[in-house]
């Protein structure tokens, strides 16, 4: 195990991660098969929590046994009544509360369009904490940013030149440039063996300088000869990548200039990086369900959460960011009749140690995720470990929680839902038949 924390590294990975989106790790990504048509439009978004969020504030157990026993080891950490907002139920007579800055996505949750996934993450197959301790195979390079964040998007608990995301959508979409979108970094989860992951700056179109030309008709021959040029054998793999990408890229031009059809929404987002971002992801999801059926997922990020300092601040800070704006999300979904198609997950490298570092928390494993969405089946999902140091999920003494719930299966929920088979689930996830079951059960 490695205890891996270097910021520099961390942002390289999202640079070097453009590759993947220029189709230069996959020589013969310039060949597209047919795919079997779907008969419906869905999304799937992906919000990543990049540093590592402290799940163990994001919801809290506060039966009074628990809660003792989270207080005991969190420490000045530990979030105190007025830090909690009001008590919900797991629907067994367990009470939880969630952190004080997720005011809005209580309220979702309560009207039954959320689900808290309990003690998921990275896992070559199920795991106890004596099998960790006698070394049995786990996930490699534990506790790294770079390492943990491939992983999490790969959906492997080892390197992969293809994200779960991009995999899923190789079965279940054509070739469209709006299929695989990040409105934040290049983004792994997104490409897959066939499909190519975009990046859209929030608020922008792309345009290549040139080919706005008078009259109209000029234009159009010089884009006619552009793609001519594009479309040559030019007898070397990496060039034939290369056109192939800058093909995508003008598909993907041509498709966002339509924005200008599209009414304005009455519902308002917030202006954080956040609320951006999704507001984009919107216009791009309203432009792509309007063409018929089709597939699509989606990237957004939301960084700092590496708190191993300043962590009582910070992350109420960054969770009223993400509440806010994930409820002008879901809403806006809503007034545009697609609250059914699309759903929102979180997703973040590893979660924190329950045990303070004094005024933080480190990097740990299992955590908490969020999902929402109009097909949803609200509530609380998984296992919550025991809050014991040495317990049976905790991995060094720290509250490191060894997962429950592995990426795959919490993946492949997801996958099932946005229409893949089980056959085809096999192959986005291939460790998901070493688990007990494929659905964790929070989707319709």
């Amino acid at each position: 195990m490695t205890h891996a924390h270097n910021p520099h590294r961390r942002g390289f990975l999202k640079l070097s991660a453009g590759l993947a989106s220029l189709g230069l790790m996959s020589l013969g990504l310039g060949i597209r098969g047919a795919k079997a048509a779907v008969s419906d439009y869905k999304a799937l978004v992906c919000v990543y929590l990049y540093g590592g969020n402290d799940g163990n504030n994001l919801i809290v157990p506060v039966d009074n046994a628990r809660y003792a026993q989270y207080q005991g080891i969190r420490g000045n950490l530990a979030l105190g009544a007025g830090k909690l907002l009001s008590p919900i139920s797991d629907g067994y007579g367990n009470p939880y509360a969630l952190h004080y800055g997720l005011p809005e996505l209580n309220a979702l949750f309560n009207q039954g369009h959320m689900a808290v996934v309990l003690n998921t993450g990275m896992l070559q197959q199920p795991l106890t904490r004596a099998q960790y301790l006698q070394g049995a195979n786990v996930p490699t390079s534990l506790f790294s940013h770079p390492d943990q964040t491939m992983q999490a998007q790969n959906g492997l608990p080892a390197g992969s030149s293809s994200g779960w995301g991009g995999r899923l959508l190789d079965h279940l979409t054509a070739n469209d440039s709006l299929a695989a979108i990040s409105v934040s970094s290049p983004a792994p989860l997104l490409q897959g063996n066939q499909v190519v992951g975009n990046v859209v700056t929030p608020g922008t179109d792309l345009s290549l300088s040139g080919m706005d030309m008078w009259p109209s008709s000029a234009a159009l021959a010089r884009r006619q000869a552009l793609n001519q040029i594009l479309g040559l054998d030019a007898g070397s793999a990496v060039r034939q990548a290369a056109n192939q990408a800058m093909l995508d890229g003008l598909q993907l031009a041509d498709a966002l200039k339509s924005n200008a059809n599209l009414s304005p929404l009455n519902t308002v987002f917030p202006g954080t990086a956040l609320g951006n971002q999704l507001k984009e992801v919107m216009r791009l999801i309203r432009l792509r369900s309007q063409q018929g059926p089709g597939r699509q997922v989606f990237f957004c990020s939301l960084d700092g959460f590496d708190t191993h300092g300043s962590q009582d601040w910070q992350q109420w800070d960054l969770f009223i960011q993400l509440s806010q704006a994930l409820d002008a999300f879901y809403h806006a979904c809503g007034e545009v009749g697609l609250a059914q198609n699309v759903t929102a997950f979180t997703q973040s490298e590893f979660g924190r140690t329950l045990e303070s570092n004094g005024s933080g928390s480190d990097h740990a494993w299992g955590n908490h995720q969020i999902v929402l969405g109009g097909a949803v089946k609200g509530g609380i999902y998984g296992q919550l470990p025991q809050f014991v140091r040495n317990g049976p999920d905790d991995a060094n003494g720290r509250g490191v929680w060894i997962p429950k719930i592995g990426t795959a299966q919490f993946g492949a929920t997801l996958g099932r839902w946005f229409g893949a088979t089980d056959t085809e689930l096999a192959q986005v996830f291939p460790n998901l038949g070493l688990f007990p079951s494929a659905d964790v059960g929070f989707m319709l």
